[in-house]
């Protein structure tokens, strides 16, 4: 029976497994993403308020967090639900941001935004509904902020890597993979993590790979330990939903973790990636 060589593992670092020499790092200003530290972006699905916005913002820098998430548009199944406050949101978000000394990744929903968001956000998120909206790929190629890339939730790999081609044949290059869960038969969760996409796309392309462990799983208390998971396997970043007050929240409470939880989540996370030899990217204080 033939043994598997495992030399060439004893000798290197644990930070070169991860990157296995393939990964080309993005940066969004001061922020990297795909290099040796490992990156979380963290806030709420939707931006509700100054005061909501505010208080979830310091507590997530507080405790680790290098950037903000918060959707100004949301596309929701039902008509009928939240659809994210719109430009009203413009009138504080850029003091939000002044205070906090932070940077801002939100949802783009159509072609028509890029202008609209551009002073706002310093990475577009491009969500699973429109990871087939070529129009919007081929629009943000064209522009030189980063772009995070969720994978669709019924979406084969080789499609999401194809789609992430449509935004860098136009010229941008930094683009962020995001595996935020697939669907499948289980109804137990909301989606299924699928961490061998993320095993994959660090093995076989360029693109730093980040996981979105809220929506993976849509179950609060799950939230913290996929998020473990996704460290432990290789990802280079978290992108987790957090709400001061879940059950009040307007669109995806159930699966937003409370101040207190993501204070736990953080703590944890960089106990488990000083066990793989990774460091935790930290704002300068």
């Amino acid at each position: 029976m033939k043994t598997l060589d495992t030399t060439h593992l004893s000798s290197a670092q644990p930070t070169d497994l991860w990157t296995n020499g393939k990964t080309r790092p993005v940066q969004v200003q001061n922020i990297t993403f795909g290099g040796p530290e490992f990156t979380v972006i963290a806030g709420p699905c939707s931006i509700e308020s100054s005061e909501q916005f505010l208080t979830t913002a310091q507590a997530v820098k507080s405790s680790g967090a290098v950037m903000l998430r918060g959707g100004v548009w949301k596309l929701r199944t039902s008509s009928k639900t939240f659809q994210g406050l719109g430009p009203e949101a413009f009138a504080f978000i850029k003091e939000v941001l002044k205070q906090t000394e932070m940077m801002l990744v939100s949802e783009i929903t159509d072609p028509r935004q890029i202008e609209i968001l551009d002073d706002y956000v310093e990475m577009y998120q491009v969500g699973s509904r429109n990871m087939h909206n070529y129009a919007l790929l081929k629009e943000l190629g064209q522009t030189r902020k980063p772009v995070m890339l969720k994978r669709g939730f019924s979406a084969f790999v080789d499609e999401w890597l194809k789609a992430a081609e449509y935004i860098t044949v136009g010229g941008n290059e930094g683009v962020i993979l995001c595996e935020r869960g697939i669907r499948t038969f289980e109804t137990a969760t909301r989606n299924t993590l699928d961490l061998n996409a993320v095993v994959y796309a660090k093995a076989n392309t360029h693109f730093p790979v980040i996981v979105d462990p809220s929506h993976a799983v849509g179950v609060r208390k799950l939230v913290p330990q996929l998020a473990w998971a996704a460290a432990a396997a290789g990802a280079d970043g978290i992108i987790v939903e957090v709400h001061p007050r879940p059950e009040e929240a307007l669109s995806d409470g159930q699966q937003a973790l409370t101040v207190s939880d993501f204070k736990m989540m953080m703590q944890r996370l960089e106990a488990i990636l000083t066990a793989v030899g990774r460091p935790l990217h930290k704002l300068e204080k």
